[in-house]
């Protein structure tokens, strides 16, 4: 049985986790510390629970996901791992902290992945001696249900670390797409950040409610979700880190972050985690915050 180390136990890495233990992979996961990562799976536990009272899945097949899961205190099992996946917050100094350790603790043929929507991976890479088995193995929100696994190479990835990442991703039952070289923050990120973007500076301009917004784009344009409230579920902190760099890297206008996006974060409206963002999730259904009703 393959192992597969997460680093990171917020919404994506127990996604992952679970992802990769359905697969059949031992998963061990760790984070800050291990009541962090309790908490973490027992949520992963309640999600399962909820399936088996739904009928889509029986109490042994939960019993079996969870029991290939186990929580790490430290970094030292990553050394187990032929799979490591970096799922922290974006912050490059704290990647590259990250990597610098998983790359002396890690035996020499385990893949270094990282989860990240817009950091660079040949600069997370800088921090390893082993930069070419560094690469970019995007899962996205939820991961339980997104069946897409953006893989993107560093500048000194190599083919090997590339096609090992792919098939990896199939077992997981991931369909991947692989970029021909690294860009900021890849294919599916960058155009959705141009476009979830210029959702919020048409809400800035007064050109239209958060509802009305979210409205035309699910009946005009055939999406599942408004983008306003994708930002909510993807975090308005998260997109506004992710805009910043597109526009610092490229010095693109398109990607030129909204004062509004500052604003609310700076008043604690980071989306659905936080309870509010462009919509209060206390309300059932959510409804648009006070000052975005006018």
């Amino acid at each position: 049985m393959e192992k597969v180390f997460i680093v990171g136990a917020g919404i994506m890495g127990a996604g992952i986790a679970q992802v990769a233990s359905q697969a059949g992979f031992s998963v061990c996961v760790s984070d800050i510390s291990l009541e962090v990562v309790k908490n973490s799976l027992e949520k992963v536990k309640k999600g399962l629970a909820a399936q088996v009272e739904k009928g889509k899945m029986t109490n042994e097949e939960m019993a079996g996901i969870l029991g290939r899961i186990e929580p790490a205190e430290s970094m030292a099992k990553a050394a187990e791992a032929s799979l490591i996946i970096e799922a922290a917050p974006e912050d490059l100094g704290l990647k590259q902290k990250i990597f610098k350790e998983l790359d002396e603790q890690a035996r020499p043929e385990a893949i270094l992945a990282t989860n990240t929507t817009s950091c660079s991976i040949t600069e997370i890479a800088s921090a390893t001696k082993t930069p070419e088995r560094v690469v970019g193995m995007h899962f996205f929100n939820p991961p339980t249900h997104m069946k897409l696994v953006e893989i993107m190479p560093g500048i000194l990835t190599s083919e090997a670390a590339v096609e090992k990442t792919r098939a990896l991703a199939r077992q997981m039952g991931k369909e991947p797409v692989i970029t021909n070289k690294e860009g900021p923050a890849g294919v599916t990120s960058r155009i959705l950040a141009g476009l979830l973007n210029e959702a919020v500076w048409v809400l800035q301009e007064g050109i239209a409610r958060v509802e009305d917004i979210d409205k035309a784009m699910v009946l005009g344009c055939n999406h599942k979700m408004g983008p306003l409230a994708l930002i909510d579920l993807i975090g308005v902190d998260v997109h506004l880190a992710k805009t910043r760099m597109l526009y610092t890297k490229t010095g693109d206008s398109r990607y030129r972050p909204c004062y509004l996006l500052e604003q609310m974060v700076q008043a604690g409206l980071l989306g659905k985690k936080a309870g509010r963002g462009f919509y209060d999730y206390s309300k059932d259904p959510a409804e648009p915050i006070g000052f975005f009703k006018k």
